[in-house]
C-alpha cells in the first residue's frame, strides 16, 4: 500500500493481521525484496510475502516482480499443511515450499 488511507481500507475490511504502507528503498533493501521504477506509478517495492510463525520465524518467503508469483492463501495453508505431516513424520521441513 502507498498511503495510510489505502492500507486502512483493506484493514476495514476485517482482516486481523497488519498491513504496510509506505515503503521506502531502505526498507526494500532491509527485506532483501526487489525495488523497481515502472512509469507512469514510478519507483517502489515488489511483491513480498513472509510466512511467519510465533516468534517472528519465517517459515517461507516469496518475492516477485510483478502480480504473477505471488502467494495466495491456498498455497500457503497447503504449505503449512504438508510442514506440519513433515514434522509429525520426524522429517526436516520442505526446502521448496511452494
Amino acid at each position: 500500500m502507498a498511503t495510510r488511507e489505502e492500507a486502512q481500507g483493506v484493514m476495514d475490511t476485517g482482516i486481523t493481521f497488519p498491513i504496510g504502507y509506505g515503503c521506502t528503498k531502505a526498507d526494500a533493501e532491509t527485506i532483501g525484496a526487489w525495488w523497481g521504477n515502472h512509469p507512469p506509478q514510478g519507483e517502489h517495492i515488489q511483491p513480498t510475502e513472509f510466512l511467519l510463525r510465533q516468534g517472528g520465524i519465517v517459515l517461507g518467503s516469496m518475492y516477485a516482480s510483478g502480480s504473477v508469483g505471488r502467494m495466495g492463501a491456498e498455497q500457503a495453508v497447503n504449505s503449512l499443511t504438508n510442514r506440519e505431516k513433515r514434522r509429525k513424520k520426524g522429517l526436516p521441513p520442505s526446502i521448496n515450499l511452494f
